[in-house]
């Protein structure tokens, strides 16, 4: 596997969480458009979905000990208080890109993520589409074309 997509917090509810803001993509759907871009792209991914901070620092540590080359994160309700996540992501060799389905800058006080804070990337705002640029600019990254 080259890269991980990790699915945080509210992310396994797609399609049903407030879909006048969210959109109506469901799980399965994004599943489909990543996996298939990925392929486009000349990546293979791996999603994996959790509601648990702790969860998810596992799964991470595991993708290192594995050999995954990089990590696209949409951490959801962990930007709020995922400390401990960042300092997992700071602890990695492989680079993360964050992304978020709406745009996460425009959503005010409380906004700042705190996985963020060890992102080498961030897009957000494009929807579903927001996949599909984080893999292009994953590939980019794992085929050593610096991003500006």
């Amino acid at each position: 596997m080259d890269v991980l997509v990790l699915q945080g917090a509210n992310l396994s509810r797609m399609g049903r969480r407030l879909p006048h803001k969210y959109g109506t993509t469901t799980t399965q759907e994004l599943d489909q458009i990543v996996i298939e871009h990925a392929r486009s792209v000349g990546l293979s991914v791996e999603i994996f979905y959790t509601e648990l901070e702790g969860e998810a620092i596992k799964r991470i540590d595991q993708a290192a000990r594995e050999g995954v080359r990089g990590l696209i994160m949409n951490p959801g309700g962990f930007v709020y208080s995922g400390y401990a996540l960042r300092d997992c992501l700071r602890d990695q060799k492989f680079p993360y890109i964050e992304i978020h389905l709406s745009n996460s800058a425009g959503k005010g006080v409380g906004s700042k993520s705190i996985p963020g804070e060890a992102s080498r990337a961030y897009a957000c705002g494009f929807g579903p589409d927001t996949y599909r640029v984080a893999l292009e600019g994953m590939a980019m990254l794992l085929n050593g074309i610096p991003l500006q």
